[in-house]
């Protein structure tokens, strides 16, 4: 990380050149670290979002700057991260701005979180928040989950999926984070869960495939796409994921 700041420097002092191009060129003024935070800002009504860690990385937050992204980033007029991201280092040592505002949010996909982060990109942009279509969809999965009896299932869910299973009313009964232990895994197979969710940017459930009788299913938390709808469409499709889940093998 300290490598990442320096070389950043270095770039800001030796390659004037490359920003007086970008002064003659178009440049977004709103500039997201990763497609969740770009998601939040979509939600607050932001447009023409610039993405610095590709959609496509397994786990974006450990993406690490190119000078491109220096030249986007100090011509921005908003950024908006979440702190934990590698680049947050060398944004911070090496890429001041004098008109640029630095927007600080909470990633969680709860409704409550995710309006009150909208809320607050809005509050710098004065930009209408679109929310509402997020938060009809949740009430209706947790509608969904109810009926089906879902809320009653005893739940074993990796730790950062764990706001988005809650807030649809699943019961997470145990959570999860980095490689099993073996004594984790035997203590998972004696549990008895009904269904266990992993994550896609830092899966470490697959031990559990074959031993647990149970449904184990991979949810996201950085949406696939950039754009309008970017967050909804990712939580849809986890939502689908649970339900097919439901359908292939009852849980209840």
């Amino acid at each position: 990380m300290r490598k990442t700041a320096i070389a950043v420097l270095v770039v800001l002092a030796l390659c004037p050149v490359l920003f007086a191009q970008a002064a003659s060129e178009e440049t977004a003024s709103f500039v997201a670290s990763t497609s969740w935070t770009a998601s939040y800002a979509d939600l607050a009504g932001v447009d023409d979002i610039r993405v610095i860690a590709p959609a496509s990385l397994r786990h974006p937050p450990e993406y690490e700057l190119v000078p491109s992204d220096i030249v986007a980033i100090q011509n921005a007029d908003y950024f908006v991260s979440a702190g934990y991201e590698r680049m947050m280092a060398a944004i911070q040592e090496g890429i001041p701005s004098d008109h640029r505002t630095d927007i600080h949010i909470s990633t969680g996909n709860t409704v409550e979180n995710i309006t009150a982060q909208a809320d607050l990109i809005a509050s710098y942009t004065g930009t209408e928040v679109r929310y509402q279509d997020y938060v009809d969809m949740i009430e209706e999965a947790r509608s969904t989950v109810q009926e089906l009896g879902l809320d009653s299932l005893n739940v074993f869910c990796q730790n950062m999926l764990t706001p988005l299973a809650l807030d649809i009313g699943l019961n997470v009964s145990a959570t999860f984070q980095g490689e099993l232990s073996a004594s984790q895994i035997e203590e998972a197979v004696n549990a008895d869960y009904d269904l266990i969710i992993d994550n896609y940017h830092s899966p470490s459930a697959a031990p559990l495939d074959g031993l647990v009788d149970c449904p184990v299913i991979v949810w996201r938390n950085f949406p696939e796409t950039v754009g309008r709808g970017a967050l909804e469409s990712m939580v849809r499709q986890n939502l689908d994921t649970l339900f097919s889940a439901v359908n292939q093998n009852p849980l209840t």
